[in-house]
């Protein structure tokens, strides 16, 4: 049965006490003792471990795993996976317009994407008490993987021709990924575009606001939310671009300075972020990163739209105690 998603959003806005929201899907690894690498290969136990992370935190929703090299093999790129890590890309398969024409669209299910659609259709069967996020990457993303993140810079001014036919087709074949999760039965997509960060404003508008938006347009509805997320330090500079891609609510890295974040973005919109997922979950403290987590909520929760969260996805090996601490800080923060 699907959740009335739209009324979840808004006690979101609404609601004086807001459970967090943090990026804790690589981490439940460690609650089904499984190395990330072995957990993510197979969907039973990617589901295992997320129902069991549903049990253990009072997270206000669940999000599956950003395996940000997941679509890129889809396409064809090479992966090399460690031990204990998240595969990542290796080379690229495009470098001008004529790779741009030949680059073919995959199938949803090409490479590992079958397993993270059976993942939430498993998921959804067992965790029925808070919604469910499927994870992906976002348009100029997934592309600066197929040409290298380097590389991408430089095309958009010497060949954008050749940008925006890659950009066409893996945001083809991002809505059509994201319909089968939605048809899986995940109650939204958190949709990770981190390389746009990297970008100016105006190449931002250019090659990542149009792309991205029309990848909402076709996806988001009441039973269906669409959450932005952009880590990159630039993303204050960009908002206005960032915002007009329509997303249900924007979720922000630890790159930059989040009450500034929340000054200039509306106040009907849900914005979340961004204790330090590195420094504060993996390699910090209890203490630390109860300090951190007040001061955050101390500084943002004037504004009544923002939700704590993580800045980005939190390391497999961060501690839980560390994990417990913070929403533990949470809940204390609260209770005042």
């Amino acid at each position: 049965m699907n959740k009335n998603m739209r009324k979840w959003l808004n006690d979101q806005l609404t609601s004086p006490v807001k459970k967090a929201m943090p990026l804790l899907s690589a981490p439940s690894c460690q609650l089904i003792g499984m190395e990330l690498d072995e957990m993510i290969a197979s969907a039973d136990l990617q589901a295992q471990a997320l129902a069991k992370l549903a049990e253990r935190t009072d997270s206000s929703a669940l999000i599956c795993m950003m395996d940000l090299s997941v679509e890129a093999e889809a396409f064809g790129s090479e992966i090399r996976a460690g031990e204990g890590e998240v595969p990542t890309v290796v080379g690229h398969i495009v470098e001008d317009e004529d790779d741009a024409d030949a680059l073919e669209v995959p199938e949803v299910g090409a490479g590992r994407t079958g397993i993270y659609v059976d993942t939430v259709k498993k998921l959804s069967g067992m965790v029925t008490d808070k919604p469910i996020f499927a994870g992906a990457i976002g348009p100029f993303s997934l592309a600066a993987r197929l040409t290298e993140v380097t590389e991408i810079m430089y095309l958009c001014y010497d060949e954008p021709d050749a940008v925006h036919k890659v950009m066409e087709k893996v945001t083809d074949f991002l809505i059509a990924y994201c319909l089968a999760f939605k048809e899986a039965g995940a109650d939204g997509i958190a949709l990770a575009e981190p390389v746009t960060g990297l970008l100016s404003p105006a190449l931002a508008e250019e090659f990542s606001e149009p792309y991205v938006k029309k990848l909402a347009d076709a996806v988001k509805s009441d039973d269906f939310l669409f959450i932005y997320h952009n880590c990159g330090n630039g993303t204050i500079d960009m908002i206005d671009s960032i915002l007009r891609v329509g997303a249900d609510a924007y979720h922000f890295g630890n790159a930059i300075d989040m009450k500034k974040m929340m000054e200039v973005c509306p106040a009907d919109t849900v914005i979340m972020g961004n204790i330090d997922p590195a420094g504060e979950f993996k390699g910090g403290t209890p203490e630390s990163i109860r300090k951190a987590t007040l001061d955050l909520m101390e500084k943002c929760t004037v504004h009544p739209n923002f939700v704590i969260s993580s800045g980005c996805d939190i390391p497999a090996k961060a501690p839980f105690e560390n994990i417990d601490a913070f929403f533990a800080a949470v809940s204390e923060f609260y209770s005042k």
